[in-house]
Formats: C-alpha cells, structure tokens, sequence
C-alpha cells in the first residue's frame, strides 16, 4: 500500500441517501454519478466485475482490500467498456505487478470515463449495506476537493432505484452477430472453435463474453440476437438450443417484452438453458415470480446446494432480484438453493430438457464446479438431434 497524507483534502466522495457521508481518495474519471450500492466479497477479477453488464446503474464496494493489483488486460474484460458505475476500495490501487497486465487500473478507469474511490473503511460501508439494504448513492471526484453535500444527498434520494428499471435494452447488442472464441487455455490463449456445431441462440440481456465462451468450447455454433427479439426471430434460426443470458435491471420490466418470446421458444419444445437475469426471466415466462432482495447476491463464494446430487458448488454471483420458489407452478421444480439464505438458485421443467442457474457456471471459482451445466445444455440438444 503506498504511503498516503492523511491530512490531506479528500478529492472524492461517497454520499448516501439517507445523509452518511464517506471522504476518500479519487481516481480514475472526476465527475458525480448516482446508483446503487452493492458490495462484492471476490478476492480476484475486479476487471471482470466493472466490465459485467449485470452490475449497470451499481458502484461496487469491494470487500477485499488488494484492488487493482494485478493490473488490468483487454482480454478479461466481460463486455468492450466497464458497465457499473463506479468502484469503492479500502485502500488506493497499487502499480500493477503481473505478466499479462497491459495498464494500470486507474488509467484504464480515467479512458473508460468510470469513477474510483480510495480510503474508506469498507466494513462499515458493507455493514451498513447489509442492514439497511442496498442504498442509493452519489459517488463524486473533484481533484480540488469542492463537493455540494445537499445536492448530492438530494441527487441519491431523487435516483427512481432499479426495482420496475428495464436496463437490458440499454446493454444489449445492437444487431445480431456470431460468437466462436473458446475459454483461455495456456499456451495458446483464445483460440477459435472450427467445423460444425450444435445451433444455439443465445438472448443477450447483457451477456457475458466468457459465457459465450463457454457455450462454443462446449461445441456450441452461437448466433447471438438482442434482448427485444421474437420467437420468430429466435425460431427463423433453427435452433438446437436457445440460451438466456445473464444481465442487469429489473427482470419483471425486462419480461414485459421477452416473456412473450420466451413462451413462444418453449412451444417449440427445444432445450432451453438459462443463466442469471435468463433464469428469473424463464421463471416468468413459466409462471413463477421475482422480487427485490435486501442486499443481493455478489461475489465469488456463495455456496449452492444441488438437490439432485446433493452436492455443493462453490459458485459466482451478482444479482440483487431473485426466484421467489413459492410461486413456482406445478411442473417446475426448484434444482439448486443458496446455503447462505434458501433463496432459490435455479429450476428445472419435469420432463422437458429446460433448465436455468441464478448463479455463473463460466465464473469458475470452485474452479469448475459448475461447468457441466454447459455439458448438459449440449447433451440435451445432441439427444434431441439423435432423436
């Protein structure tokens, strides 16, 4: 940790909407912006972290001490610019010390246009977060320190909050694309999948790039479409498959339009898998409901219990709505729940190949606990090409 002048003027601040104010050392981009709090409680991957489209309209606090250590590479990022909108650390990024790193983290926050803020006690603001709930924030960098209390206090409370917030639209890709890198592997890095594949469409709610990865080096042929497109134009594509993506907002706003092309993909009776915002999206679409949680889901070792195994895989989260599993129909039952609080963790169709995980199997922090769900996506649709 480098020396710093406590006496020094702060040049950020961190306002809650209830009038807490935290002071603190800024970097990267100077400005004010106004989201959501959350903490993350991941010890690595703080790049692909303010890269996830999941977490847009969020600052992220981050438990563990050591950001910015490892540098940052454009080979992790999740998505092409950082989507959350801020970063909350306990003590100021250090040089970057790792063979792959190609810049610092503050320099790489300053070209992004994203906000940093050093030097807070990070434990309180996570126990604040856990009592009260996620807050609403104003997070402000001024090199010269001149920050307007009222206005940012007035700002926090004024921001309408994510709950019946659709921001899948605003994430999503602009047109439909291919998708055939494959997971890193040493020496090679990324490489290319070649030859035929299985078909999948995957909806992009704000996908994540190694999720897509994932799906091509398990033999998938991936085709991407926007969040708003229709069972007809998943359909027109002859899939094999159809994959849900991950992504941010509320997924009761988000369903108003995809619920409707979800329910048409499953007339179809083609496998479906889906991941995240994609799993709380498939439960609308079979009848189920979401709601807010307290503080959400986020960081990279919550443990979930699989009930068909009975096993327990350490898994990646980032989510802040949730399955509610007493709503679930008849016919579809709950497959995975949080050990940390019951909450429901992903669900199943009896007797159809349709299937989703609130948490990220491509994260990997168990390391590969959960990577079979990508192998039983493709196993599905190789039973139905069999067939």
């Amino acid at each position: 940790m480098p020396h710093t002048d406590s006496t020094a003027k702060p040049t950020a601040c961190l306002v809650l909407a209830d009038g807490t104010i935290f002071y603190g050392r800024g970097f990267g981009a100077t400005g004010q912006t106004v989201a959501e709090l959350v903490f993350n409680t991941a010890m690595t991957g703080y790049q692909e972290i303010m890269t996830d489209p999941s977490y847009a309209g969020q600052v992220v606090t981050f438990t563990f001490p050591h950001i910015g250590n490892t540098g940052v590479t454009p080979e992790d990022d999740e998505t092409l610019d950082p989507v959350a909108a801020g970063m909350v650390v306990k003590w100021d990024p250090t040089e970057p010390s790792n063979w792959r790193a190609t810049a610092e983290l503050t320099e790489w926050l300053l070209s992004k246009g994203r906000i940093g803020i050093g030097g807070l006690d990070t434990r309180r603001l996570t126990r604040a977060i856990r009592q009260q709930g996620a807050p609403h924030v104003a997070l402000a960098h001024d090199p010269d320190g001149n920050f307007d209390i009222e206005a940012m206090v007035a700002a926090a409370r004024a921001w309408r909050g994510l709950e019946g917030l659709d921001l899948a639209k605003d994430v999503t890709c602009a047109q439909s694309y291919r998708w055939d890198e494959m997971r890193w592997a040493w020496p090679d890095g990324y490489t290319k999948r070649t030859g035929d594949g299985l078909r999948v469409v995957a909806i992009d709610f704000g996908a994540k790039r190694n999720i897509l990865r994932c799906l091509a080096s398990t033999g998938c042929d991936v085709t991407v479409l926007p969040a708003t497109a229709t069972a007809e134009d998943v359909l027109a594509l002859n899939p094999e498959g159809v994959f849900l993506s991950n992504g941010p907002g509320d997924p009761a706003a988000t369903g108003e339009y995809a619920v409707g092309m979800i329910k048409g993909v499953l007339a179809a009776d083609i496998p479906v898998f889906g991941i995240c915002l994609g799993h709380q999206m498939l439960a609308l679409a079979l009848g189920g409901k979401t709601i807010k949680m307290n503080h959400g889901h986020h960081g990279a070792n919550h443990p979930v219990k699989d009930y068909d195994t009975n096993k327990v895989e350490i898994t990646s989260m980032n989510h802040g709505f949730t399955v509610d599993a007493q709503t679930l129909p008849a016919g579809v039952r709950e497959t995975h729940v949080s050990l940390f609080d019951g909450s429901n963790c992903g669900i199943a169709v009896d007797g159809k190949p349709v299937f989703s995980v609130q948490y990220h199997p491509e994260a990997s922090p168990g390391p590969q606990d959960s990577y079979y769900l990508f192998e039983r996506f493709a196993a599905a649709m190789k039973a139905r090409r069999a067939a």
